[in-house]
């Protein structure tokens, strides 16, 4: 110590940061040495300016990056502290909401990985109560019972798409799902009415998503697109041999996907389900 100032090496230490730190700090001007020695250019600071070394500390606890910082502290203006805080309060906001819905569709894929484990086998029949579930989706444009697998792909890509142009991440979009019209299933019309994906609530980052009540529902489960429209024409009969009265709208609902394994062809496992009552 040269009278009542401190080496950096003791500045550092007092303060828990580093030298480099403030050698950095010097450089960029929020903390210039109280005093640099011209013969070895020793840097040297003052115990009074552990204020400000707290201040910076607490600043980038607040979010704030060295470049806000040395903005503010040139400035010296409450105010402009006040507008770049009530910018980061916005934009931590904003991660807050990604994680949130990060950490859903974490737990989505851990729960359909899950369920495919512990799913009946190919063409298995059953009856099931499904909780309620909130979809957004757009209207299907093209025909893929009829057309194949790369008028499916077509419509994911436009599902996609739509979601890209609303701010929606990907990670939504891999739980997703398509619907054919009731009257039309009934009458085994395969006629894709929509294709979608499923969302945590009402309003997903401004999604207004379409409710499907609880309740009952006979399913069928199969590993393959292929088999689809077969699959759908016995769970018909399933419900026609038991009673049951369908009251909603075909659902194909995409369980787990592992196209880790098959770089050619989308490879799914799906659960076909029809709402009845009895």
């Amino acid at each position: 110590m040269r009278g009542a100032l401190f080496s950096i090496g003791e500045m550092a230490r007092f303060n828990h940061v580093s030298i480099p730190t403030l050698r950095l700090y010097d450089k960029l001007g929020l903390l210039k040495p109280a005093f640099v020695d011209p013969e070895t250019g020793y840097r040297y600071y003052s115990i009074h300016q552990n204020a400000r070394l707290d201040m910076i500390a607490y600043m980038k606890e607040l979010g704030m990056s060295l470049a806000e910082i040395a903005q503010v502290l040139e400035s010296e203006n409450l105010a402009q502290i006040e507008t770049i805080l009530a910018r980061k309060n916005e934009q931590i906001h904003r991660q807050l909401i990604e994680l949130k819905e990060q950490h859903s569709a974490v737990e989505r894929a851990l729960a359909s990985i899950e369920r495919y484990r512990k799913s009946p086998l190919t063409g298995t029949l059953s009856l099931e109560y499904i909780e309620r579930r909130y979809i957004w989706g757009i209207p299907c444009k093209n025909n893929f019972y009829l057309d194949g697998l790369d008028c499916y792909e077509e419509e994911l890509i436009e599902l996609r798409r739509q979601l890209i142009q609303r701010n929606i991440g990907q990670i939504h979009s891999y739980s997703v799902g398509t619907s054919i019209l009731q009257d039309d299933f009934q009458n085994l019309r395969f006629i894709p009415h929509q294709v979608f994906i499923f969302t945590n609530a009402e309003n997903t980052q401004g999604l207004e998503a379409t409710l499907l009540d609880s309740g009952m529902y006979a399913c069928i489960y199969l590993d393959g697109f292929d088999d689809e429209m077969a699959c759908a024409g016995r769970l018909l009969d399933f419900c026609r041999e038991h009673h049951f009265a369908i009251v909603g709208d075909y659902l194909c609902e995409v369980l787990t996907e592992f196209n880790v394994f098959d770089n050619q062809k989308r490879s799914m496992f799906l659960r076909l389900q029809i709402p009845v009552s009895f």
